[in-house]
């Protein structure tokens, strides 16, 4: 085994936010097997807030090419500038061919990951996916950690992301927040499509019923979900503020953290709520949780597990949405009841 001292690595990281949050467990993994190596990430800027928030990282590299992005010359300046850091490994946890360009134009000697688009060569670590043995993204990204031959843990350790409560502070002034009382979270988007968002009428009547047991809601999301949002507000009666697309990706991660449970979608946000250990609602329409579950011992995951579903479509195929339109306003407030035995005090803060 390289010894700590000499071993450095780059860990290519994925595009999605949740993706993200899901490959920290193989950092701490790594972490544990190279207390002193240097564990570097190459990830977009949208979230390299998220990365910045995992202690085992010791620096982070923003990933400047878009999604679709070919530009094989870029990749192999930047590959020749990477050179200089003397990277031993590489761990490519995309699967894009041109995910892998940068490790092998930056000659690093190891460059593990799975086949992927056929990317033998690019890669000379390479591993087969067994998706039976593996279901779990998280356990495909964990399984790199170790080499081919050795047996994976029964089981990985759950993401964890520190937030930082200087910048909390901070943000709680500038968005003239407040913490007198405890607070729910909700975030109504999901990036896929309106197949993975519970009803806006849903999430009015449950705003107002937090409100009713004592408790202010806060919205979270990026500007795509602003309209949603401000929907929400407009149906129950004003209540709640809004975050969506007002937050920069670390605000909302810190302002988050501040939350006493948080509402969501299946969506990065769900990801990160629950690395913060928050008491979590997951709501799951047309997706799965068999692939790409909150990583938390304190997330609860409704779905209605219909015959329909899921069906991974962005828009309900058959045109009705029962998988969310079903899933009611009582069985979240039931849950959150369920996790949150405080409640009855909420209305005395």
């Amino acid at each position: 085994m390289m010894s700590n001292d000499s071993h450095k690595m780059l860990i290519i990281a994925p595009s999605w936010i949740g993706d993200c949050v899901m490959a920290q467990p193989l950092l701490m993994l790594l972490r544990r097997q190279y207390p002193q190596a240097v564990i570097d990430v190459f990830a977009p800027k949208w979230s390299l807030a998220v990365m910045k928030r995992m202690p085992e990282i010791n620096h982070t590299i923003e990933n400047p090419f878009l999604h679709g992005d070919i530009k094989i010359f870029a990749r192999y300046r930047l590959g020749r500038q990477l050179r200089q850091n003397h990277y031993t490994q590489a761990i490519v946890l995309p699967g894009s061919l041109k995910s892998a360009l940068v490790p092998y134009f930056a000659k690093i000697p190891k460059r593990t990951g799975f086949v992927g688009e056929n990317r033998y060569g690019l890669l000379n670590d390479i591993r087969i996916l067994d998706e039976l043995r593996l279901p779990k993204m998280v356990d495909r990204f964990a399984s790199l950690a170790f080499s081919s031959s050795d047996r994976i843990p029964q089981s990985v350790p759950q993401p964890h992301l520190v937030a930082n409560t200087e910048n909390q502070q901070g943000c709680l002034k500038k968005f003239q927040l407040n913490t007198d009382k405890p607070i729910i979270a909700m975030c109504p988007g999901a990036e896929y499509g309106d197949a993975k968002r519970w009803r806006v009428h849903h999430f009015a009547k449950t705003a107002q019923r937090c409100v009713d047991q004592g408790y202010q809601v806060w919205y979270f999301g990026s500007n795509k979900d602003a309209d949603t949002a401000e929907q929400i507000i407009e149906q129950s009666g004003g209540i709640g503020i809004s975050l969506c697309g007002k937050t920069s990706l670390d605000e909302a991660v810190d302002l988050l953290a501040l939350s006493n449970a948080v509402i969501c979608n299946d969506s990065g946000l769900m990801h990160i709520a629950a690395a913060l250990d928050l008491p979590l609602i997951a709501i799951y329409g047309s997706s799965s949780p068999d692939h790409t579950p909150p990583l938390s011992n304190k997330a609860r995951i409704l779905s209605l597990n219909m015959p329909c579903s899921p069906c991974f479509e962005r828009t309900c195929p058959l045109g009705h949405t029962d998988c969310l339109e079903k899933l009611t306003p009582d069985m979240v407030m039931n849950a959150l009841n369920e996790m949150l035995p405080e409640k009855h005090n909420a209305s005395n803060h």
